[in-house]
């Protein structure tokens, strides 16, 4: 068994796609029209096969105050890790992300948290 799809709610599709490809570095794979809404998927470059990532409208209330509860709290709503955080983070801030938290050493990682601008806390981290 393995993770195939994972998915992070957001408030705005087209807003996260471009966050999620554009800053982050992610690859659109599918994109299928479903009423008013879409179904969106982003992928790593370095795993093009991997786990995809759906970017899944967050319009149901239980939704948005879990959102809203998880940011209050400096919870992430997901977590992608890196080979190397203290670069990734200046890469990310260098394409207008906003870092929440700086990179914190942890015990075995080491961690920063940006938000993606689209109602959610993301952690970054890279294993020490």
């Amino acid at each position: 068994m393995r993770i195939h799809r994972t998915s992070v709610f957001v408030d705005d599709q087209e807003k996260a796609l471009r966050f999620y490809t554009e800053v982050l570095g992610f690859q659109k794979k599918d994109d299928v029209p479903l009423g008013e809404d879409r179904w969106l998927t982003v992928v790593s470059p370095e795993e093009p096969a991997g786990t995809e990532l759906l970017l899944e409208p967050s319009r149901h209330p239980a939704v948005r105050a879990f959102q809203e509860g998880l940011a209050v709290d400096g919870i992430p709503a997901t977590s992608f890790a890196v080979d190397d955080l203290d670069a990734e983070v200046e890469r990310l801030r260098s394409r207008g992300a906003v870092i929440v938290r700086d990179p914190v050493e942890t015990g075995p990682v080491s961690t920063a948290i940006i938000d993606d601008t689209c109602g959610n806390l993301v952690q970054l981290l890279q294993y020490l």
